[in-house]
């Protein structure tokens, strides 16, 4: 007769700040997954009533995931995880996202920060995006982060400003900007885990506008699942 053999629950352990993994007893294998932080996006100046702006978006982070005999791993690692980047205030750029990584073993670059944007009184004008995260080390498989999408000013005498989308990660679709506006918004926060900010606006309209803060980027995570001997 067959006997059947209980399944044993794998232990998984989620890092959303960094700290320290500690080796279960009995472990056998061990996956790790780690995904960086996602850029900030650049805000953009005041502007008069013959300018606009829209800054680009920012880039989503890398990620990076592995397996491994638990006897090839030390007893502790040190685990980081990468902080979304910061928003650019007023007309400056928005800081890139923060590298996340297991020791020496996996680590993933942060998505790239977009430049902030002052205002023109061009009748179309881009305001690039930035590169999502590439270049990281370990692992056996890799998703480098998406870049964010341009931002874009159309219009004459009447601007109108189009946001730009953050850039997607491997946990987080990209963060949708504003609509196109005659007024102007600030960047949306790049979604969790590791997505890239959207970009600011300012339209003109009839009037002068203030400047608009950029949004800060998502923020990454370390994701370890220990798997034993039945």
């Amino acid at each position: 007769m067959l006997l059947a053999r209980a399944s044993v629950v794998p232990d998984v352990q989620l890092f959303t700040s960094s700290g320290t993994w500690t080796k279960p007893g009995g472990a056998i294998w061990v996956t790790v997954e780690v995904q960086a932080g996602g850029g900030g996006s650049g805000g953009t100046g005041a502007i008069s009533s013959s300018q606009a702006a829209a800054s680009g978006g920012a880039g989503g982070g890398e990620y990076r995931r592995g397996t491994f005999a638990a006897s090839a791993l030390t007893d502790t690692v040190s685990v980081t995880v990468g902080a979304g980047g910061s928003a650019g205030v007023g007309s400056g750029s928005g800081g890139n996202g923060g590298a996340s990584s297991f020791g020496s073993v996996v680590s993933s670059v942060g998505g790239a920060g977009s430049s902030g944007a002052g205002g023109s009184a061009g009748s179309s004008t881009g305001y690039a995006g930035s590169i999502g995260g590439t270049g990281g080390s370990g692992g056996d498989f890799s998703v480098r982060g998406g870049d964010g999408s341009n931002g874009q000013q159309i219009g004459g005498a009447y601007f109108i400003t189009a946001g730009s989308m953050g850039g997607v990660s491997y946990f987080a679709g990209g963060r949708h900007p504003s609509p196109s506006s005659t007024t102007g918004d600030t960047g949306f926060a790049g979604l969790d885990y590791g997505g890239g900010a959207s970009g600011a606006t300012s339209g003109s309209g009839s009037g002068s506008r203030s400047a608009q803060d950029g949004g800060v980027g998502g923020n990454g995570i370390v994701i370890v699942t220990t798997y034993f001997m039945a």
